[in-house]
């Protein structure tokens, strides 16, 4: 068991070492082949408690990749770093082991494909359920060496995933085959097959790379704000009306008569506002009277918008008591404004929401349970509230996508913008809450793949970094380091076009989660032969 041991710690450094911005991604397609002996040792073997020790084994990788790659989640909240690093392995644990248990039932390369199609399937589930966190998807793993997967906009990031599946078993059956043959010759040819599947997927993105023109339906001139506020001692003690004044001056500094949008981060204006008084606030009529005095310019900020509701019993699913008080309720939103001089203010709410923060996963199951217990762990009893539809800011020919923070790790739910008509992609965001990290430069990665699938610009407003301008192609071409107080102003160019992705979505996971379920029942619902 000792070998099993170290082949196991070893899965787990190789993939938290192949994990931006750190890392070095070509890891990544050597990452599983330990564990995969370890399964295969294990399953070979009479060990007592084999299962157990599998479970125990394959924990020890995971925890391992996660802790190594998002230990960083410890600045925002103790208990959501041990939460969302012990819970995630323990996901990819019982997809391995379920895995394990398919490969003791039928012959290797049936388990082998159930493998890979069934831990697709873990990373689609993973993207929609209350307790969503994929940070972690494969896929995601080359967001630094971008270059290497242009073709992201034909597959989105499943094709990744796919693409470190067939090379890590690839591997491992060329050493396992020259382990049981002692063919040295073979074990050449196959490896060098594997790097050739390597090599394909990399040449062929820098072809699309190197011939992909971006697409020109329009230029916008934006100018984005980063204002550097400290979001533990100074965010919440600012007034909206200070923000907003303070917005303009930094705006103020970088306009000149072609700027069409200035664009601020995440919960710029951090107290709470009404929002059927919005317009009404002073600090609505600062922005306002800037927008009449240049009416060429669109604003995009990040508000905390709340409604109220008169009501005895709850109006929503989401709506909270107001306390101290009888038979009323409000539903709070992490919100993105848009306001110009030709049309009352849009706003758009956040709707994929940060587990525990903004999110309290499946309530009327767990509050029961639990009581005050999350919030005394430093979570959140509450959830805010969400919109079913991506909406879409329209300003003349300008579409923008108005994507908040912890949205853009989603590319089908940022498809959902591009479907809807948005020809450039924002990412406005407050990723002070992870300090000076790993965190928030991970979190930059990510924007680019989303670029890649939908051919969009992407421009992304930070409160204190890294707020960036990034082409279709996925490069960063304009940036403020993170603690940095300033502005940025580019052009970027719009496109109109849908990618294959845009068109077909996620349907390497769609068609991995059919396969999952087909291989399922014949392996555990056929019958025995005696």
């Amino acid at each position: 068991m000792k070998k099993n041991l170290i082949l196991a710690i070893l899965s787990g450094l190789l993939l938290g070492l192949s994990w931006p911005t750190y890392g070095f991604a070509i890891l990544l397609f050597i990452s599983f082949v330990p564990l995969l002996f370890v399964e295969q040792n294990i399953r070979e073997n009479t060990y007592k408690r084999s299962g157990a020790k599998l479970f125990g084994l394959a924990y020890i990788s995971f925890l391992l990749f996660n802790a190594i790659s998002t230990w960083w989640l410890w600045n925002a909240t103790v208990f959501g770093m041990v939460f969302a690093i012990g819970v995630n392995s323990l996901l990819m644990t019982l997809v391995f082991f379920t895995y394990h248990k398919v490969a003791v039932k039928t012959n290797a390369k049936t388990a082998l494909l159930f493998l890979v199609v069934f831990w697709i399937s873990f990373e689609k589930f993973h993207l929609g359920w209350d307790f969503s966190w994929p940070w972690l998807n494969l896929g995601n793993g080359f967001s630094y060496y971008h270059k290497w997967i242009q073709w992201y906009e034909y597959t989105g990031t499943f094709g990744g995933t796919l693409w470190v599946w067939m090379v890590n078993i690839g591997i491992y059956l060329s050493l396992k085959n020259y382990y049981n043959n002692g063919v040295i010759k073979t074990l050449y040819k196959n490896l060098l097959l594997n790097i050739l599947i390597i090599v394909l997927g990399i040449y062929g993105s820098l072809y699309l790379y190197n011939t992909y023109t971006s697409k020109e339906d329009g230029v916008a001139n934006v100018v984005l704000i980063q204002p550097n506020i400290d979001s533990y001692t100074e965010k919440y003690n600012i007034s909206n009306l200070e923000t907003a004044q303070n917005l303009i001056a930094m705006a103020n500094s970088a306009l000149d008569t072609t700027t069409n949008f200035v664009i601020a981060p995440e919960t710029t204006f951090a107290q709470p506002v009404l929002e059927a008084n919005y317009i009404n606030t002073n600090a609505y009529k600062v922005l306002q009277n800037f927008t009449n005095n240049n009416q060429n310019i669109n604003i995009i900020a990040g508000y905390t918008f709340y409604k109220q509701y008169q009501s005895i019993k709850q109006p929503t699913p989401t709506a909270n008591k107001f306390i101290n008080s009888k038979g009323k309720w409000y539903d709070m939103y992490n919100s993105a404004a848009f306001i110009n001089s030709k049309n009352t203010p849009k706003i758009y709410y956040k709707s994929k929401l940060v587990v525990g923060v903004e999110l309290f996963p499946y309530k009327s199951i767990l509050q029961p349970l639990l009581g005050d217990a999350l919030i005394n762990l430093g979570g959140s009893m509450s959830s805010l509230g969400t919109q079913k539809k991506r909406s879409v800011f329209k300003s003349g020919d300008f579409k923008v996508a108005p994507i908040i923070c912890y949205e853009s790790i989603y590319g089908a739910f940022v498809n959902g913008y591009v479907r809807n008509g948005a020809n450039f992609l924002t990412v406005i965001t407050n990723d002070g809450w992870w300090k000076n990290t790993q965190g928030h430069k991970q979190h930059l990665m990510l924007s680019k793949l989303r670029a890649i699938e939908n051919r969009r610009s992407l421009v992304r407003a930070a409160n204190t970094g890294i707020s960036a301008v990034i082409n279709q192609k996925g490069d960063i071409l304009k940036h403020l380091d993170y603690g940095v107080k300033g502005v940025l102003k580019a052009k970027i160019k719009l496109n109109n076009d849908l990618t294959f992705y845009n068109k077909y979505g996620d349907y390497i996971a769609r068609l991995a989660q059919f396969l999952s379920i087909i291989l399922l029942l014949t392996t555990f619902l056929r019958k025995r032969k005696y």
